[in-house]
């Protein structure tokens, strides 16, 4: 057990030695003062039982009990109890993110499936087996154009989700790659690595998007779209993100969330995460394995295409099993659903005399408000989260299949005094 106890003064001590510092403070001199935290200030211990007591008053302050008109990224969909109830079996559960090609069959077969159903919705012709979530998703796409295109210039479409672009910056910083900001696609792109657009976009616009040519169309689509939509792959895209969270996950407070990455076949091999495949064994059963692993600890380092070192495999878990429970009937039910209440609490919000300001929308859109504070303040009140403030005098609004005609027109009573 001696690994499991904490460190006493003499490792202390032996620790600094060999690093040449004689003190605790010596080795953090380089460290400017103002940049140092000051003595925390916490209270006195408790006990077990007095700190499980403390954690459930804490817990009491969380109203979850909300009708949430509200999307942006996270949106609230119908879940079905068997999602929850079969992700928490302790075959997936306890199990520790698969590295291995010879890992658990029933982990890869997931795995397997998930991907074969992105490739349906995406129409794409490869999906990886998921990644942290859709910005990191968008961002890994972004450095594998400059690898498959050799060019270091990419355009980000203005209306693709704001945090995907802090991300994607985040990301483009430490590659080398330029980004700009574009509102219509120039007609010349035979310097860009890639376009980057979302559809239906930020503020829930239908894009109608074409093939484009010298370079590769990258699409952030929302999943839960693609049950009404046309698929990525039928304008032309290349590579295909985006975040499976309306995908049997519930809103969790904003996580955790799953994101994959889909491309055409011939791209495959610069997918960054992992990719499970069919095969026969031996004796000529189906069989799944890890077929390609595009990380560093598993190829050369120098061939590797991304540093992401895990897939979302619980969270995959989940929506995979949510699509087959729902099939393809239900999942384009939920799909038409969310885009009928959206567009009727829209008209009824008009008929009000509010401004809506989207016209070719599926599940969200923007209406303009004398005061955007003043009226999600007064929703609010009505356990209503009302939508997502843009500015002063405009609010992101979103409908999914789990509003209701009451919550609707509660919604319009509210916005309308």
């Amino acid at each position: 057990m001696d690994n499991f106890l904490a460190l006493n003064t003499t490792d202390r001590q032996k620790m600094l030695e060999f690093v040449s510092k004689s003190s605790v403070e010596e080795l953090f001199e380089q460290i400017p003062q103002k940049a140092r935290m000051a003595s925390l200030d916490l209270p006195e211990a408790l006990s077990e039982m007095q700190t499980q007591k403390h954690i459930k008053n804490l817990a009491k302050g969380n109203n979850s009990d909300y009708t949430y008109f509200i999307g942006a990224g996270v949106y609230n969909k119908f879940i079905p109890a068997a999602v929850g109830q079969i992700a928490q079996r302790y075959e997936f559960l306890t199990a520790y993110t698969p590295y291995q090609p010879e890992i658990s069959q029933g982990t890869l077969q997931i795995m397997y499936e998930f991907q074969s159903i992105i490739c349906r919705l995406t129409g794409m012709d490869i999906s990886n087996a998921s990644v942290y979530d859709g910005a990191t998703a968008a961002a890994e796409a972004v450095i594998m154009a400059k690898r498959i295109s050799k060019k270091n210039k990419v355009l980000i479409s203005d209306t693709i989700n704001p945090e995907y672009i802090k991300v994607i910056q985040t990301y483009a910083w430490a590659n080398d790659v330029e980004l700009e900001m574009f509102k219509d696609i120039p007609e010349n792109l035979s310097e860009y690595a890639g376009v980057v657009v979302q559809n239906p976009n930020f503020y829930g616009e239908i894009t109608e998007l074409n093939s484009i040519e010298d370079t590769l169309l990258i699409v952030i689509t929302d999943v839960s779209s693609l049950g009404l939509l046309k698929t990525p792959a039928e304008y032309g895209a290349d590579i295909v993100v985006g975040d499976i969270q309306p995908l049997g996950i519930p809103m969790s407070f904003g996580g955790p969330h799953a994101g994959f990455i889909a491309c055409k076949e011939k791209f495959m091999r610069q997918l960054p995460g992992r990719l499970a495949g069919q095969t026969l064994d031996k004796d000529g059963n189906i069989a799944y394995t890890l077929t390609i692993q595009t990380r560093e600890q598993h190829i050369k380092r120098e061939k590797a295409t991304s540093n992401i070192c895990s897939n979302q495999a619980l969270i995959a878990l989940c929506a995979t099993v949510y699509m087959s429970l729902l099939g393809e009937k239900g999942f384009k039910q939920a799909s038409w659903l969310s885009a009928k209440n959206a567009h009727t609490l829209a008209q009824m919000l008009k008929n009000k005399g509010i401004k809506v300001l989207s016209e070719n929308f599926y599940n969200e859109f923007l209406i303009e408000v004398e005061y955007a504070d003043k009226l999600l303040d007064r929703l609010k009140e009505n356990n209503i989260i009302g939508g997502l403030k843009i500015d002063e005098k405009t609010i992101l609004v979103c409908a999914t299949e789990m509003n209701t005609q009451e919550e609707m027109n509660l919604y319009v009573e509210c916005a309308s005094k």
